[in-house]
């Protein structure tokens, strides 16, 4: 990236040779991806490069920007303690199904009305619907697959015509949040089995798809996916805006 001009560059390279352990080697990009701003894609050169056919997001700081979560919990009065469990979580420092118990246990009590109105305020990432548009008109299928909540991903799916969406259910009741989740949570290997399943009913190699995120929590999905993209820079461009670090949207 250019700082005095503000223009982008993406440079490619081309490495020939076996790979012991490509979960790892993935793992290592998406940490280097969230220490300088730089966003990375990761792909084995076989025959299916051409032939991508399914893409799949992480929605929180992803698709859109910031985590609901701790947008809901600012709005219930537990926004320090939430950010705390979500901050460790995304660092890898603390097993995802727990803290999302945790998190989502502080937002008891929480209105509906609330999501109503988050849905509706939530910042697309930059070139997110740009991003969409051009994919679906190429003929590719798009999903989420988040460790969030099902309500926001919902909302997503309508306004941008997305094909599938797997989140976490938030149970609500009397129109009221009640702290819990509804049946199994999607943790970051529930992400790799579920894409994984996506590409049965498509019928289509896992070679042929295409995953996008930017925690801990997608390391796995971005792993078995044909072309893994880390896409961490936004959230250090939130942590280091003196630096002038700056990305592409996620057209790019």
């Amino acid at each position: 990236n250019d700082h005095a001009n503000g223009s982008k560059a993406c440079v490619r390279f081309n490495v020939s040779g076996n790979l012991e352990d490509p979960a790892q080697f993935r793992g290592r990009l998406l940490e280097i991806s969230n220490q300088t701003g730089i966003d990375i894609s990761f792909h084995i050169d076989d025959i299916y490069k051409h032939a991508r056919r399914l893409v799949v997001f992480d929605m929180d700081s992803t698709l859109i920007q910031g985590e609901v979560i701790d947008m809901l919990a600012q709005a219930h009065g537990v926004g320090q303690q939430v950010a705390e469990i979500t901050e460790a979580t995304m660092n890898g420092d603390l097993d995802f199904k727990e803290s999302l118990i945790r998190r989502t246990a502080l937002l008891k009590g929480l209105d509906e009305s609330v999501l109503s109105e988050t849905a509706a305020n939530l910042n697309l990432t930059e070139g997110a619907e740009n991003l969409t548009v051009t994919l679906k008109g190429l003929g590719y299928k798009i999903g989420i697959i988040s460790g969030g909540f099902d309500y926001f991903g919902k909302y997503l799916q309508s306004k941008l015509k997305l094909d599938y969406v797997f989140a976490n259910e938030l149970e609500i009741a009397g129109g009221k949040v009640t702290g819990k989740i509804t049946g199994d949570i999607i943790d970051g290997p529930k992400k790799a089995e579920i894409l994984k399943t996506i590409t049965m009913v498509e019928n289509i190699n896992l070679q042929q798809t295409i995953a996008v995120g930017d925690g801990a929590n997608d390391l796995p999905m971005i792993s078995v996916a044909g072309l893994g993209v880390a896409f961490h820079a936004k959230a250090v461009v939130k942590q280091n805006a003196n630096q002038a670090i700056s990305s592409v949207g996620l057209d790019g």
